[in-house]
């Protein structure tokens, strides 16, 4: 794919899993383009890896429970979900 046009910039989120009640967060750089056919690209990379969208396809890294609740950056401790 070719793209034209390209902007970088670095996003973090917190997750709640409303399945188990983990919490995590983790920091994503977002690129942005556009490809010769005027189409927007939107690609998610973690440690320079290329990941799913963290705000359509999310998974818990625990249970692999796929109801996440996703909030401001620094949240975690203020939503996490205890299990007695």
């Amino acid at each position: 794919m070719v793209t034209v046009g390209t902007d970088s910039v670095h996003e973090a989120y917190s997750f709640v899993c409303l399945r188990c009640g983990r919490g995590w967060e983790q920091e994503y750089r977002i690129v942005r383009s556009v490809d010769l056919s005027g189409r927007p690209q939107v690609q998610y990379l973690v440690d320079g890896v290329r990941v799913p969208s963290p705000l359509t396809q999310a998974a818990c890294p625990s249970c692999d429970g796929r109801k996440i609740r996703t909030l401001r950056f620094g949240r975690v401790d203020s939503a996490h979900l205890h299990h007695d």
